[in-house]
């Protein structure tokens, strides 16, 4: 666990791939129980320490997390991440080259909970959510493309499911068309930059999420 900055309301980290941030029907620890433990030993907490969730990463998923260690900071997270006042930008290493090279995709998601997939469409369809994301192809390698992705809603899975709409599945994602599954189980997809204003001191807080240690992507930061 890196933690990218903290202060007494706030702690964002830097996830590595395979960590999941809420417990599951797994039973592996989570980031959320490593998070109170991380306070409990640093500041000798007795008792139950809070830790708040405003946002997720899917478990393959790389990148910037932020926490909440007061309640009333969870609250106010809580609502700009749902009114859209935080901004995300993702890297996905792919094999596709997306056309154009740069647009805002808008479609529609449809989550089955079953396959734990979701769908996405051109049109509404019954209980889909409208899915809306900017995307650039940032570099090009020989093998593997870089797009930079700027997410404007939060659905399930929804960039892994928009950029294979368009021929673009991510890196070691075969639940979304990879051809092959990453050697550690992870998908090339890293939260790399959030911004926000701070929910009690009203700073901006900027943050980038270094890379994972990998061949691959580091060739991209260069």
């Amino acid at each position: 666990m890196k933690v990218l900055y903290e202060d007494n309301h706030i702690i964002v980290i830097n996830k590595a791939a395979g960590e999941i941030v809420q417990g599951d029907k797994t039973g592996d620890e989570s980031l959320c129980d490593t998070m109170k433990q991380y306070i409990k030993e640093k500041y000798a907490k007795p008792g139950n320490v809070f830790i708040g969730l405003p946002h997720r990463l899917d478990r393959p998923v790389s990148g910037v997390v932020v926490f909440a260690k007061t309640s009333k900071a969870l609250e106010r997270l809580n609502r700009m991440f749902s009114e859209g006042a935080v901004k995300k930008i993702y890297w996905a290493l792919t094999k596709g080259i997306p056309t154009p090279a740069e647009a805002e995709l808008e479609t529609w998601i449809l989550r089955n909970e079953k396959m734990n997939k979701s769908f996405s469409y051109p049109k509404e369809v019954k209980g889909s959510k409208r899915a809306i994301l900017h995307y650039r192809l940032a570099a090009a390698s020989q093998n593997y493309n870089l797009i930079e992705v700027e997410l404007k809603t939060g659905r399930h899975h929804q960039i892994r499911c928009q950029l294979s709409s368009i021929g673009c599945p991510i890196k070691g994602d075969l639940k979304y068309g990879a051809q092959r599954s990453n050697p550690d189980g992870s998908i090339s997809l890293h939260a790399r930059y959030i911004e926000f204003i701070h929910p009690v001191s009203k700073e901006l807080i900027a943050i980038t999420a270094p890379l994972p240690n990998d061949r691959l992507w580091q060739s991209f930061e260069k």
